[in-house]
């Protein structure tokens, strides 16, 4: 009788071991099937929300929107690091303001940026610039068919505060675009703006292109000198403004990677027909945004500048990471 209630519990264990043993397989094939099945509802879930979005962006009145990101950088090593390296400390403050306006057949997108850093190494007496500019666009238009418009555009920018080297300050050099074209809009998220005829005007301080003085007058070999050395951002001697007339293109793309990865790309051609038309100013900037969540957020910076009449030779290249604060309105 014993025999039998032992051999009993053994098939009873067993039988249990089995039936587990299968419990959990399905079970795991049960919770991918279900993975897959909220994945789909997921994903349909947010392709409703983005043509929900989409509507909303169609919806007639204004869209207002920005962000503003304050990243810090920092670095220290003591005096028994043998991997050299200098301390330093940065800091960054990025706004970025867009209002836009649809009415019927009209469209008007605007778009404030300011951008400012600074830095300071071990040993300097003082923090120093590494970012300057303030920015403003605005590009109006009618409706011609599908996603064109025919349009008329408006940009302004220059910076805050004075130069590394002490020769560019507020409003000099100031840049000022205006021309009529056409844009293509794709979504607040894609667009591009094209302009045969925009007028360029570049505005400078007299200090920076006076070479007049009270001691002497400037012979004609001195000024054509000054010009002939690009002048002052294309300005010529004892001149305050330069007129161009060409052609720009326009273009903005911002794209989410993943999620709570953003990239914003922003581009600018410019060409000159008055004077060496082949040659282009570029300026193109990369905006990589990872949320770390609602506030925190790190942030790359990739700017490229080709600019004929700057007082430099070949691309200014500007990059910058850090992680900060963010706060969206």
């Amino acid at each position: 009788m014993k025999r039998f209630l032992l051999l009993a519990a053994l098939f009873i264990g067993v039988t249990s071991v089995n039936a587990q043993t299968d419990e959990n397989t399905i079970s795991k094939e049960e919770l991918k099937a279900k993975k897959a099945e909220k994945q789909a509802i997921a994903n349909a879930a947010q392709a409703e929300a983005n043509a929900l979005q989409a509507q909303i962006d169609n919806l007639p009145g204004w869209r207002r929107g920005g962000n503003i990101l304050i990243t810090f950088n920092q670095s220290a090593f003591n005096n028994e690091w043998t991997g050299g390296g200098i301390g330093n400390i940065a800091g960054n403050v990025l706004i970025n303001y867009n209002f836009n306006l649809k009415r019927g057949d009209y469209i008007w997108d605007n778009k404030f940026m300011v951008d400012y850093g600074v830095n300071k190494n071990k040993g300097d007496e003082a923090f120093t610039k590494s970012n300057d500019k303030i920015e403003f666009n605005s590009i109006g238009g009618k409706k011609a068919g599908n996603n064109w418009f025919y349009s008329a555009y408006f940009n302004a920018k220059t910076q805050l505060d004075k130069g590394a080297d002490g020769n560019t300050h507020f409003f000099s050099p100031a840049y000022f675009q205006a021309g009529p074209g056409m844009f293509w809009r794709k979504s607040d998220n894609l667009n591009v703006m094209i302009s045969p005829a925009a007028a360029k005007l570049i505005v400078v301080h007299s200090e920076y292109t006076d070479v007049e003085d009270n001691l002497f007058t400037p012979t004609i070999n001195e000024i054509a000198e000054f010009n002939a050395n690009g002048g002052y951002f294309g300005v010529e001697a004892n001149e305050t403004t330069r007129f161009e007339l060409g052609a720009a293109v326009r273009a903005y793309y911002k794209l989410g990677l993943a999620k709570g990865i953003a990239m914003e790309n922003i581009l600018a051609l410019y060409t000159n027909y008055l004077e060496e038309p082949k040659n282009v100013d570029i300026d193109y900037t990369m905006n990589l945004a990872m949320s770390v969540n609602k506030y925190i957020s790190a942030n790359l910076v990739f700017q490229a500048i080709y600019d004929d009449n700057a007082n430099s030779n070949g691309f200014q290249i500007r990059e910058a990471f850090g992680v900060g604060f963010n706060y969206a309105f």
